[in-house]
């Protein structure tokens, strides 16, 4: 659904006290960019750009792989000593072609920087991660124009702003939402809608927990090979090449 590549849906899991280190060790990305945004629980993130940090509920990691990036995620040390609920999304960004060899990048976005608005009628609230959302800006810079949007939504109906013209979807993360004749998605499902209007119209059935992702189609091929997403093979052999020669850094610990 372009600009988005992929949404990993992680939790909510319980994971009991250890020592362990438990994630994903060291692995490279080049043309595209990951979005994590975490409910619940803590996430170490270190890259072979120096960056790195813990980020922890309502906080985004907004990382652009571009030319070549090596990174890792696991759950924080704090985390991991006392266990608890792990809750996130990680969303796959595409960048368009002009971008994808642009300088690795890194965005720490916390809590507290996400504007928090109150919806109309009481429909609940919704949090701007990136774009704008009823005359607000979210703090996420994007290569392309898009809208990601966390929303906390009460029982009625709803119509949501939308480009024209702009693919759409709308994730339960928890809760059930009803659009169009009785296609309802309930906890980690996801419609899709079609985008020649300017409004989406749902009926929320219940307290809900959603994530609104709306963007500007990227018109361009798309080549994908693991942690690689280009625009045509050459550019993925030529990505493989430059990994195997070392050539996106390393991590120091």
């Amino acid at each position: 659904m372009s600009p988005f590549l992929m949404l990993d849906y992680a939790g909510p899991a319980e994971f009991p006290p250890t020592t362990d280190r438990k994630g994903v060790g060291s692995h490279p990305h080049r043309g595209f960019e990951t979005v994590t945004i975490v409910y619940e629980g803590e996430v170490a993130h270190k890259d072979s750009t120096g960056q790195g940090g813990v980020i922890g509920p309502g906080d985004v990691q907004w990382m652009t792989a571009g030319s070549g990036i090596l990174h890792e995620e696991f759950h924080s040390e704090g985390f991991a000593k006392h266990g608890g609920t792990l809750h996130m999304v990680q969303l796959w960004v595409n960048l368009p072609a002009k971008h994808k060899m642009t300088k690795p990048g890194y965005q720490a976005i916390l809590n507290q920087q996400i504007p928090e608005i109150e919806l109309k009628h009481g429909a609940g609230v919704a949090r701007i991660i990136a774009g704008e959302f009823e005359g607000n800006t979210g703090p996420a810079n994007t290569f392309t124009p898009m809208n990601v949007t966390d929303l906390k939504l009460k029982p009625g109906a709803l119509t949501i702003p939308v480009p024209e013209g702009w693919n759409t979807a709308l994730i339960v993360l928890k809760g059930a939402v009803e659009a169009g004749e009785g296609t309802v998605a309930k906890d980690a499902q996801m419609l899709m809608f079609s985008n020649p209007g300017q409004d989406i119209e749902v009926n929320v059935l219940e307290d809900t927990i959603a994530l609104l992702l709306s963007g500007e189609p990227i018109d361009e091929p798309i080549i994908g090979y693991g942690p690689f997403v280009m625009n045509t093979k050459e550019e993925i052999a030529q990505a493989m090449h430059d990994f195997n020669s070392g050539s996106f850094g390393e991590i120091t610990h």
